[in-house]
């Protein structure tokens, strides 16, 4: 999306967010937690991801006059907690003091499992840590006539194998992990998978270090499933990435740092998310996004109520406020990340015409379709992935 009129809204953010939350997503940080909180923290957990959530708690919370929420930084649009606050008569408190899911499972996992205060009514978790949450019971269920609105939800959210009917998780903000190019260091567009392996891109190809983001797409080009992964699937991702690191082809492991490098055209293709390439292609029209032929993945932050929640009605009342698409809309022009709710171009278009018009925003039914979510793994699962892909990537 090439702009004249670039918001320097968006400048700001990448200035002051260089290592974003995005490098945490779909749980590369597990590994190291395990180490941190040893064995019983693998047996808190342990294979029960599926189990549903509610703890046996009472759902309807504590009446309260003030919503307390915690959420990313830079993740909520200006003025729009003051519109919510005048739409409900709530006292909002809003923090952005969510930095990385791992650090705020550390320190909330003691006082959950003792059902003590957290001093979050509602908090928005990467979708793997919701899932890990809402496995050891430690999440309200979201009521259907609390959140009226959550009809608008995309199908595919909604059909969820994480959560399905999103009874304890209501999604915020999706995004696609694929491929970004330099087409000025390339010089022919990108399609697939194996054009990461060209001769012509050695030593200026980037690769995810995050499990998840790094392995889904190069699994699936390998008719493998992150719907459905396996030991098996995983391994033969991992060993064609040592192939190919040990000729020289790849040129480092990023979080989200990959950016600099790829305007300057010192990596010619990284494994991208669309929301960094939206903003780099308003000072650099040369850099393109694409999901490739065989696929790539979602990740979906996810609004979740601990079962600590002191005001159930309130975090139900701000979730059906944010799935109103005119709500969203403004949400999903500064955030600039792909929307959970369907049928979102004309309010969109309302708030920010190019962002209804950009594909890495509001993606076709074709791209979207050639997307996936990874299943909720167990926590021995993620270890052992980690470990797997670590053992190449270094991390």
């Amino acid at each position: 999306m090439a702009r004249n009129d670039f918001d320097p809204r968006l400048l700001s953010r990448l200035a002051a967010n260089p290592t974003s939350r995005r490098r945490f997503i779909g749980g590369s940080a597990a590994a190291a937690a395990a180490a941190i909180l040893g064995p019983a923290f693998l047996a808190a957990c342990g294979s029960d991801s599926s189990s549903s959530g509610g703890g046996g708690s009472d759902t309807t919370g504590t009446s309260s006059d003030t919503l307390r929420i915690s959420n990313w930084p830079l993740y909520m649009a200006d003025g729009f907690v003051a519109a919510f606050q005048t739409a409900s008569s709530l006292t909002v408190d809003y923090k952005e003091d969510f930095n990385d899911n791992e650090q705020w499972f550390a320190k909330v996992k003691e006082p959950l499992s003792r059902k003590q205060d957290i001093g979050a009514d509602l908090v928005v978790p990467t979708e793997f840590m919701a899932a890990r949450i809402k496995g050891l019971g430690w999440l309200n269920e979201i009521s259907e006539e609390g959140v009226p609105n959550k009809k608008n939800l995309r199908p595919d959210l909604l059909d969820s194998k994480v959560d399905p009917g999103r009874k304890v998780t209501a999604p915020y903000m999706t995004g696609m992990v694929g491929l970004a190019y330099n087409r000025a260091a390339t010089g022919r567009d990108i399609r697939s998978i194996d054009d990461l392996w060209d001769p012509a891109f050695k030593g200026r190809v980037s690769l995810f270090s995050d499990m998840q983001d790094g392995l889904g797409m190069i699994m699936q080009s390998q008719g493998g499933s992150v719907e459905d992964p396996s030991t098996d699937s995983v391994t033969k991702a991992v060993d064609l990435v040592r192939e190919q690191k040990d000729k020289g082809q790849i040129r480092r492991f990023t979080g989200n740092d990959y950016a600099d490098d790829l305007a300057a055209g010192n990596i010619a293709i990284a494994q991208a998310y669309s929301g960094d390439i939206v903003q780099l292609q308003a000072d650099n029209p040369d850099l393109q996004f694409i999901v490739p032929e065989s696929g790539g993945d979602w990740f979906i932050d996810t609004m979740t109520i601990p079962y600590t929640t002191q005001n159930q009605k309130g975090a139900e009342e701000w979730i059906n406020y944010v799935y109103d698409r005119a709500n969203y809309a403004k949400l999903v022009a500064f955030v600039q990340y792909v929307p959970v709710l369907t049928d979102m171009t004309d309010e969109l278009a309302k708030v920010d015409p190019e962002a209804a018009k950009n594909p890495l925003i509001n993606p076709s039914s074709e791209m979207d379709s050639n997307l996936k979510s990874w299943a909720a793994l167990t926590d021995e699962q993620t270890q052992e992935y980690n470990t797997l892909y670590a053992a190449v990537t270094g991390g």
